[in-house]
């Protein structure tokens, strides 16, 4: 990251190079490498200075089956009957803030949570459901009335696919399932976070997807506004293919 300065450039360089030449020197190694995703999907960057720009050497090396999802939004079936199946009201509108299975995310929700009040007083009768995770105890949140908090929330893919907005961390396979789903949503990437700063937000980039924000600037009023405007606004989003975990397990069971 460039806040890490010359010294975290040098030694990312450095490392980045010994891996490059391990992987050309001994070709044999690996019987088989695949990048999930598509060559599009390949930051244009460069391993470093004097070393190969990725979108040159990555195809080189390594094969392309398509994103990966667990299971496609595409079989979830209608949205509609999803909604009613998961338990959502005719006509109700929906904001689902998650953060993963970690307690890095608590001070994003807090703040999030300080915006709902701004947001329901425009938008009345928003329902908010919060999933604190393992690591974040419900209690400490304070969340105001309207809000729900859970610790855990079974099959959450489809309730991501089912709501009408999600706020969310910067992490890839959330996002591309809300992208895949074509489910409006805010992502914060965690600061200093290269993946998550440079290939996630690259790649929904790409899709059209997701609204990014910065949570060290982002203010409740800013957090507020912004989930209005995803609330009324449309968006629209490249289609993420199926089909990518049968390429993926074709390549693999070639090797068998």
């Amino acid at each position: 990251m460039p806040s890490g300065g010359e010294n975290e450039a040098f030694l990312t360089t450095d490392y980045n190079a010994e891996m490059i030449e391990h992987v050309e020197r001994h070709p044999g190694v690996r019987d088989r490498a695949i990048f999930v995703g598509n060559p599009d999907d390949v930051i244009p960057r460069s391993f470093g200075r004097d070393l190969p720009e990725m979108p040159a050497w990555v195809p080189k090396h390594f094969e392309f089956p398509g994103y990966i999802l667990g299971e496609h939004p595409q079989t979830f079936g209608p949205r509609a009957e999803l909604r009613r199946r998961l338990g959502y009201r005719d006509g109700e509108r929906v904001c689902i803030v998650t953060v993963g299975g970690s307690g890095v995310g608590a001070p994003l929700i807090r703040r999030v949570l300080e915006s709902y009040p701004l947001v329901r007083s425009r938008i009345p009768g928003l329902r908010m459901i919060v999933i604190a995770g393992p690591r974040i105890d419900p209690a400490t949140l304070n969340a105001p009335v309207g809000v729900e908090v859970r610790s855990f929330v079974a099959d959450l893919d489809r309730h991501l696919a089912a709501c009408d907005l999600a706020i969310v961390q910067g992490g890839l396979t959330t996002c591309m399932e809300l992208t895949a789903a074509g489910t409006p949503f805010i992502y914060f990437p965690l600061q200093n976070h290269f993946e998550q700063t440079y290939h996630v937000a690259y790649r929904l980039d790409r899709y059209g997807a997701g609204r990014r924000m910065n949570y060290a600037d982002s203010t409740r009023e800013m957090i507020a506004e912004a989930t209005i405007r995803a609330l009324t606004e449309p968006t629209f989003s490249k289609p993420v293919e199926s089909g990518g975990a049968a390429r993926a397990a074709h390549m693999l069971a070639e090797l068998l």
